[in-house]
């Protein structure tokens, strides 16, 4: 990934977005506490984004966006806006109403069923920018265990009213292709067209290393 960042400010490469799901892991972004991994059941990783601890896994969808801001729109914080909006459009084909909120990293969904106040978490989002060059960006919970999030503390969000949920554990019946073609759509629409390249390349990326790293608000 970080090669490929570096091609792509160079004008030796295209744009790319990897869809992937990884083993079972966790990743540290710059602002990870230690304290927070509660069971390191799974192998730990620095993953030099921004952010603070999170699990990939099975069952969720990992976009890896590598786009040259310089050339769209050399606004951070736009594009972030415009993955969890990337992410809210993706939940409304499927019924559900992905929300953001200001203290809080990532896309929620309010769940009345559990009580007042509750909300889960379904979508996190991180990422670093290179030479204006974004890496990293966003994971959708599609159908993982959600009992492998218990070994960390998710993004350091520890209320009790605060959760991590899925479009399996909301009733939704989705495969990833289905994900993944919504993702594809309104990736096209809200991004524009990348010369020459797909969303969900089949390349596999390289290990990424460390180079600036932006949270995601």
């Amino acid at each position: 990934m970080d090669a490929r960042a570096t091609a792509i400010a160079a004008g030796s490469a295209q744009e790319l977005v990897w869809l992937l799901e990884h083993p079972p892991l966790y990743t540290a972004g710059t602002s990870a506490n230690a304290g927070d991994v509660l069971d390191a059941r799974f192998p730990v990783h620095e993953s030099g984004r921004g952010g603070q601890l999170t699990y990939h896994g099975p069952g969720q969808r990992v976009a890896y966006v590598m786009i040259d801001l310089k050339r769209r729109n050399p606004d951070v914080r736009r594009f972030v806006a415009s993955l969890e909006e990337w992410i809210i459009r993706t939940l409304a084909s499927f019924d559900i109403v992905g929300e953001r909120r200001e203290d809080r990293i990532g896309v929620w969904v309010r769940r009345p069923d559990k009580g007042d106040g509750y909300e889960d978490k379904i979508a996190a989002i991180g990422i670093r920018v290179k030479q204006w060059v974004t890496l990293h960006g966003m994971a959708l919970n599609v159908a993982p265990d959600l009992s492998h999030f218990s070994g960390i503390v998710p993004c350091g969000v520890n209320e009790t009213h605060y959760g991590v949920t899925s479009l399996a554990d909301l009733k939704v019946r989705a495969s990833m292709a289905d994900v993944d073609a919504v993702l594809r759509r309104e990736f096209d629409r809200l991004f524009g067209p990348m010369a020459g390249q797909t969303v969900g390349s089949t390349e596999k990326p390289p290990r990424a290393a460390r180079s600036a790293s932006v949270p995601s608000r």
